[in-house]
């Protein structure tokens, strides 16, 4: 019964609910029409205020199938919030700012005053789990966007570029996890299969420490390389790395290391048979204008 006096008041005084909803979100602290022009918040408020109505009729569980069309329409306004950069609390106040006009409206249209604490209360509990709702998704939509992210800038972080035919090199740059360690390994897998490489050197002279963890990730890659038919190297070998490695026992024995990339390169090309040698100057042209006739005078 109470559900279904809110129904009806909702879709008789729509347009003026609307007209105040619209005026308090402009209004409001949390307003950013540097995000959202006056346009878009009208519609958004009027497609929620017309799948509201309806849902209330189907009682007040907002996870109920009747509830769909309003959590689909929240999920795309958290969402678009969340990319265009709305706070938790800007984008929460899209569905509480809607209390006060609907409060205004019960007041006016109440029988007695046991109505209108009924309705009142029934609005405020689906307001409130609506407005909670939408901080969830809000929350949800954000954290996918930074998962994404940190998969791009891990994609990016560990570029495999090829230095020569048959020799592939990455530049490993940062600290070493499982997670970015997993990309590298899948990175470097496809380019060996991609070139058909026999080599690939593995840099760590921007890793600013090699711990235990650290050590047995590379040893990881070194093994899925081997298996795909490519013998790795190790460059960037610093003083600091190498005692540290000396000290924690890690076995580098059967992996090829190097001080320096250029160090790797040349044992890369050594065992791929190939050679880099320095092009001959041309034969320097002798100025001839200003030189003396032989037996010429003065």
């Amino acid at each position: 019964m109470v559900q279904t006096r809110l129904s009806e008041l909702i879709r008789s005084r729509e347009r003026d609910i609307l007209k105040d909803w619209v005026g308090l979100q402009l209004k409001s602290a949390s307003s950013r029409r540097d995000l959202i022009n006056d346009a878009e918040l009208q519609r958004q408020s009027s497609e929620f205020l017309s799948v509201f109505s309806r849902a209330i009729e189907s009682g007040s569980d907002i996870g109920a199938p009747g509830w769909a069309p309003v959590r689909e329409l929240l999920q795309r306004v958290s969402s678009s919030r969340a990319l265009q950069g709305f706070t938790p609390t800007e984008t929460a106040t899209f569905v509480f700012s809607l209390k006060q006009p609907i409060f205004m409206q019960l007041r006016h249209r109440a029988d007695d005053a046991q109505s209108l604490a009924d309705d009142i209360w029934s609005a405020t509990t689906l307001l409130d789990a609506l407005g909670l709702l939408t901080t969830e998704m809000y929350q949800k939509s954000r954290d996918a966007v930074i998962i994404r992210q940190q998969q791009e800038m891990l994609e990016l972080s560990t570029p495999v570029v090829t230095l020569w035919t048959g020799i592939l090199a990455l530049p490993l740059i940062g600290t070493l996890d499982s997670a970015r360690t997993q990309v590298v390994m899948e990175n470097l897998l496809q380019r060996i299969v991609d070139t058909g490489s026999a080599i690939a050197i593995l840099d760590i002279t921007g890793v600013p420490t090699v711990d235990t963890l650290v050590a047995q990730h590379l040893l990881k890659t070194i093994a899925a390389a081997r298996l795909m038919g490519a013998d790795c190297i190790i460059s960037g070998i610093r003083p600091q790395i190498a005692q540290t490695i000396v000290h924690l026992g890690v076995d580098l024995n059967t992996v090829i290391t190097k001080a320096t990339l250029a160090d790797a390169f040349a044992v890369a090309l050594k065992r791929t048979g190939q050679t880099v040698t320095k092009a001959s100057e041309p034969a320097r042209r002798v100025d001839t204008t200003d030189a003396p006739v032989p037996g010429g005078g003065v």
